[in-house]
């Protein structure tokens, strides 16, 4: 049976900072988060949030999709890095007020190292922005944090 997960639950993030809305749904390889364009939005500006603010977003869902395997596995939600990304192209440059973003991760790499590549995309209205995101969770965040790993 799957459970139930609100966002703060899974992501190691807190307000302001917690960007997404709702946790949508997940399975072993994927999930899919939500949020809507406000004006007290994060990032928020005279014509919307700029799209490279869903960079962050994608994290963030890749953190959800973290989050869940952890708490499904009775183990404490960690942080992992964003390491880089490939063409990151928009076809427009602000997710305007009121627009509903659908965010979908979905691993594809998982390398014992703690290296992972997620292929991402974020929909709304008639658009979208695909891409393939390189993720790093170490074994030991306190030691890879103090320079250790």
């Amino acid at each position: 049976m799957k459970k139930n997960f609100k966002i703060l639950d899974v992501v190691p993030h807190q307000t302001p900072m917690s960007l997404l809305d709702t946790l949508e749904s997940y399975s072993d390889n994927t999930l899919v988060s939500s949020l809507t364009i406000k004006e007290d939005s994060l990032f928020y500006e005279e014509r919307g949030v700029p799209t490279w603010v869903g960079l962050e977003y994608m994290g963030q869902t890749i953190a959800a999709y973290g989050g869940v395997k952890a708490r499904n596995e009775g183990r404490p939600v960690k942080i992992g890095f964003l390491v880089s990304n490939r063409r990151y192209e928009s076809p427009q440059s602000h997710f305007k007020l009121g627009s509903k973003l659908k965010v979908f991760v979905e691993k594809v790499i998982n390398n014992p190292s703690g290296l992972s590549v997620f292929n991402c995309s974020i929909t709304w209205s008639d658009f979208i922005i695909q891409v393939n995101l390189n993720v790093f969770l170490p074994n030991k965040v306190e030691e890879f944090l103090e320079g250790g790993v």
